[in-house]
């Protein structure tokens, strides 16, 4: 019985291809920004959220940044 051993650094690579981490900035113009991971083979495009910015007090749409 043969066992395969897989490198750590190509597993972590394959890994933060698939769920690249992004920036959200807000659309309120405020620079407000929020850090995330998103999945590219579900999400291709850009992504917009909704959530709440504490500078503009108030729930703005944030978009990813490249």
């Amino acid at each position: 019985m043969e066992m395969e051993t897989i490198s750590i650094y190509s597993s972590a690579m394959a890994r933060n291809e698939l769920r690249p981490v992004i920036k959200l900035r807000s659309t309120a113009g405020t620079g407000y920004t929020y850090v995330t991971r998103k999945n590219r083979r579900n999400d291709p495009d850009r992504l917009t959220l909704r959530k709440y910015d504490p500078v503009a007090g108030r729930h703005v749409d944030f978009r990813e940044e490249r």
